[in-house]
């Protein structure tokens, strides 16, 4: 009998946080969830905290990670991260395609592919961001934008990369929203992602999906319950300590 896999629970702090909300928002993740060994916690923070993750989680359940990285090793590239300083710091997950950056910095497929590239290079997990906005959605053209986005991957590195990783169907309308996708929307696009990476369903566990997008303490559990999804990616719910704690204490009796 297959062991069953552990939850995914992944929070997105974005650019919040300071030093002193982070000591006491760290700490009370740490003493909230220390016992919640039947999922799998990280929590992506800002560069200039990873050193206080480092810290505050290091020898507990709960893994830190950050929310870009540079698609080159090293050299001249002004403010950039490499993949191998996060790792410096036990970083072990980077999500990369987020649509807000995307949108801000108008990221090619190419680049995000690159970046995803370098963060297994480093031995860590890449979580690649993919979904559609609502005119895309209402265009009845939503496979075709993710197809989009994995493909480069695909066509770049094949398919042997994404073991190991994590795909986040993160539709751009449910980001901030009051509503997240439906179950039934959510379903059969993580079933599209999963025959695009594997055709014939041979490894079809070796990639893990989340979903992200409005996720929240009444809700967690009905989307983890949902076939094909592995966890959750949240973002609001991320700063509140006993939000974090209340989806958490929920997915892990699934």
């Amino acid at each position: 009998m297959k062991k069953k896999s552990k939850k995914i629970v992944i929070g997105n702090m974005k650019m919040y946080g300071s030093l002193d909300f982070n000591e006491h928002h760290f700490k009370s993740l740490k003493s909230k969830l220390s016992s919640f060994n039947e999922l799998k916690i990280t929590l992506c923070v800002p560069y200039p905290y990873l050193f206080q993750a480092q810290k505050i989680f290091e020898g507990t359940n709960i893994h830190w990670g950050c929310q870009n990285v540079a698609k080159e090793l090293e050299g001249p590239f002004t403010g950039e991260v490499s993949a191998s300083m996060i790792k410096d710091f036990q970083g072990e997950l980077v999500i990369v395609g987020h649509s807000e950056r995307n949108t801000a910095y108008c990221e090619s497929d190419e680049n995000i592919a690159e970046k995803f590239n370098m963060i297994k290079k480093q031995d860590m997990t890449p979580l690649l961001c993919v979904g559609e906005n609502l005119n895309e959605r209402e265009a009845g053209i939503m496979e075709r934008v993710v197809s989009e986005q994995i493909k480069t991957i695909l066509d770049l590195y094949g398919k042997d990369i994404f073991k190991g990783s994590i795909i986040a169907y993160e539709p751009i309308w449910a980001i901030g929203s009051d509503s997240a996708a439906s179950p039934e929307q959510i379903e059969k696009m993580c079933d599209f992602i999963k025959q695009l990476i594997y055709p014939n369903l041979t490894g079809n566990d070796d990639v893990n999906i989340v979903y992200g997008g409005s996720v929240n303490a009444k809700n967690a559990v009905q989307l983890c319950e949902i076939n094909g999804v592995d966890g959750i990616l949240m973002g609001r719910s991320s700063l509140d300590a006993n939000e974090f704690f209340k989806i958490c204490n929920s997915i892990r009796k699934i």
